[in-house]
């Protein structure tokens, strides 16, 4: 007949005793502490307009950018090239229409002093190159706008689907298209296999 083992005294320094291990809870606010710009009253959409007085001196390198256009377009810019020409002169940026190669491109020059204007100036002309009008892409110099070319072509590979799909875009009338320019704020043009946007920040 087995007998049970007898319970070890509280005292028996041999006895074991089991403890549950403690958990500590970590303190990720631990070395949070405010920043000076954790404050509602601070607009940190708000973009600083560029000043001259922040370059000391000219670009160490010269910059370019290029883009095609397609043919349709060749009059229209060739009408609109000196307007072109004289809103990024007076950015000290050069601009060159190439109607044989069918290409604009645009560069700096030792007159430069805002190193951010040449890529407002890759922006405008492919904005040019997608058939936004002159007077319109020229807005997208100004620092408060921005703009973005979506390409739509590769969504659908049925091509009627696409053609439909875009149509809804549209909406009849280009009603569609005009409520999202009211929401957002932003200048949308429907062309082709891309949507090209003008805008704030936020509208994009």
């Amino acid at each position: 007949m087995s007998s049970s083992p007898p319970s070890p005294s509280p005292n028996d320094p041999t006895s074991e005793t089991k403890t549950s291990p403690t958990v500590t809870k970590k303190n990720h606010n631990k070395y949070r502490k405010p920043k000076p710009w954790d404050n509602d009253t601070i607009d940190h959409w708000k973009q600083e307009a560029w000043k001259p007085e922040y370059m000391n001196g000219s670009l160490l390198e010269e910059s370019s950018f290029a883009t095609l256009f397609p043919k349709y377009r060749e009059t229209y810019l060739r009408q609109t090239w000196p307007l072109i020409t004289r809103s990024l002169d007076s950015h000290k940026i050069s601009c060159t229409l190439d109607l044989l190669e069918g290409s604009m491109s645009v560069s700096t020059t030792r007159g430069t002093v805002d190193p951010y204007i040449i890529l407002k100036a890759r922006d405008l002309i492919k904005l040019l190159a997608r058939s936004i009008p002159a007077e319109q892409a020229l807005k997208v110099l100004n620092d408060d706008l921005q703009c973005d070319v979506i390409k739509i072509g590769g969504l659908v590979r049925n091509k009627e689907r696409f053609v439909k799909r875009r149509q809804r875009l549209v909406g009849p009338d280009g009603a569609t298209l005009k409520a999202l320019e009211l929401l957002t704020n932003c200048y949308i043009l429907v062309q082709g296999n891309t949507v090209a946007v003008m805008g704030g920040d936020k509208g994009l």
